[in-house]
């Protein structure tokens, strides 16, 4: 992998982190949190995608797959996470 390569790999999972975190949360986990989530999301839904023998191409094709597996990432992680105690007043 050639270095612009590392770049748009870079910013397409801080937009399908951004992506996923508007979606489950209804707002982002900063550029740092949505870079982590969108890179896990890439390489989670690279694997399910080719489970299912779904090929994507192009930069949108990128995002997509990066999303939905930054929204698996995201569910599976609520799947095992205890629920936070709220403060009453």
């Amino acid at each position: 992998m050639d270095f612009s390569q590392i770049v748009w790999f870079l910013i397409i999972g801080v937009v399908a982190g951004w992506l996923a975190g508007q979606i489950f949360r209804g707002g982002g986990f900063g550029l740092w949190g949505d870079m982590a989530v969108g890179v896990v999301g890439a390489l989670v839904g690279g694997f399910v995608f080719g489970l299912l023998g779904i090929t994507a191409y192009g930069m949108i094709g990128a995002l997509v797959t990066s999303t939905v597996g930054a929204l698996l990432f995201l569910w599976v992680l609520r799947l095992f996470s205890k629920p936070r105690a709220t403060a009453s007043k």
